[in-house]
């Protein structure tokens, strides 16, 4: 049986997205980023008026709920599943022609190496190859461990960039590419 679940975020969410961005940042990268500057881009990406923003812009988001395990209610003899959210993708078509972009993607430190990760880049793998996209595209900070787990899934380094975000500071990304071939 599936223990997790991947459903449509709304703006309904986005408190939901901001509270695990809050909690997953600091453990991410708290050895690669200075505090100051982990708060200053959570305030930047992910308050409600930022996600509404880049909502507009075309991204999609979506949670990934994990079961919290089998519960009988007292109305039914019937085990129910429930769920918590433990994890976020946005990805947007189209980002450039024919190319999907995933902007995030982050699961709570304590389900990693569940096969969550692999489940949303598949998630949203399923969704370029829907809308005839070629290319999936993300950008990850160049120290980030998560590049090997992009690598081991087909993504390869396109090139190395630098971003001002304000404040005097930077965004150190690797830009990583897959291509999707088509299926049988």
């Amino acid at each position: 049986m599936q223990t997790y679940r991947i459903v449509p975020a709304t703006a309904a969410d986005f408190p939901t997205i901001e509270r695990l961005a809050r909690l997953i940042w600091p453990e991410t990268f708290g050895s690669i980023l200075s505090t100051a500057q982990i708060e200053y881009m959570l305030d930047l990406m992910y308050s409600e008026a930022a996600l509404m923003e880049q909502v507009k812009k075309g991204h999609v988001f979506h949670l990934l709920l994990d079961a919290l395990g089998d519960e009988t209610s007292g109305y039914s003899h019937h085990a129910q599943l429930r769920y918590r959210p433990v994890g976020y993708v946005s990805h947007e078509v189209n980002n450039l022609p024919g190319t999907t972009k995933i902007h995030k993607i982050y699961l709570l430190p304590g389900t990693q190496g569940r096969g969550y990760g692999r489940a949303l880049i598949d998630k949203v793998e399923a969704i370029a190859r829907r809308a005839n996209q070629t290319k999936l595209r993300l950008d990850v900070n160049f120290q980030n461990p998560a590049v090997s787990f992009y690598e081991h899934l087909g993504f390869r380094k396109i090139d190395r960039f630098d971003t001002e975000i304000g404040q005097g500071y930077l965004m150190e990304d690797w830009r990583m590419e897959k291509t999707l071939l088509p299926r049988d």
